[in-house]
């Protein structure tokens, strides 16, 4: 049977919802139905449980990036001083400089300009230009009405993409099996590339299985 994911159970957890984010989950039961996601309750709700988490809610669209010179030693403790060698005041308040910096070079970021370009966004704050190129690759074997998210990253917090880029994201990393198992540690990792924000994961996950179960 079909598990209905509706607008009214989304609000219901999350009422700041972003409106592309919105209007989304209005027509996106043939999106979770396509990627298997609605096939069982468990399955939707780690997959909620999830894009809540990396949404905050949804209602984050970009990756906060303006951090405080106190904050800076605290997320990246490597690169910024006392332990790294940046001089975090630097960097402090201003998002383009500090992702440029913190994403340059790697994740497939190469131009001067692709670590602020590429930053998080969307429901899984899809990160880094591979990350941009993959899911366009993915989504044009699925429709080749696809749009190049690396030409136009944007389309990633579209009302029309946000959804298929997270559910696509989800089922490239093997998420649909990982849920079958209730391993929300697995999971995370696959998601995150790390154990980032567990606790709040586990959180979500409780309510999204209140509600879908």
């Amino acid at each position: 049977m079909t598990v209905n994911v509706n607008l009214s159970q989304v609000l219901h957890l999350a009422p700041n919802t972003r409106s592309s984010y919105r209007a989304a989950f209005q027509n996106g039961q043939t999106v979770l139905d396509q990627h298997k996601i609605s096939e069982t309750p468990l399955r939707v709700a780690h997959f909620m449980a999830q894009v809540l988490h990396e949404s905050g809610g949804l209602a984050i669209q970009f990756e906060n990036l303006n951090y405080s010179a106190e904050r800076l030693p605290k997320v990246w403790p490597s690169r910024f001083k006392p332990r790294g060698p940046l001089d975090p005041d630097n960097y402090a308040h201003n998002p383009q400089k500090l992702a440029n910096e913190v994403y340059g070079g790697r994740m497939g970021n190469t131009a001067p300009n692709d670590g602020f370009t590429y930053r998080g966004r969307g429901l899984m704050q899809l990160t880094g230009k591979d990350s941009y190129r993959e899911a366009t690759t993915i989504l044009r074997k699925e429709n080749p009405a696809a749009p190049d998210f690396v030409a136009l990253p944007d389309q990633v917090i579209s009302a029309e993409w946000c959804l298929a880029v997270a559910a696509s994201e989800w089922v490239s990393k093997g998420c649909n099996a990982l849920a079958d198992l209730d391993d929300i540690r697995k999971i995370t990792r696959a998601i995150n590339g790390g154990l980032t924000g567990l606790a709040e994961r586990i959180e979500w996950a409780r309510r999204t299985k209140a509600v879908w179960r």
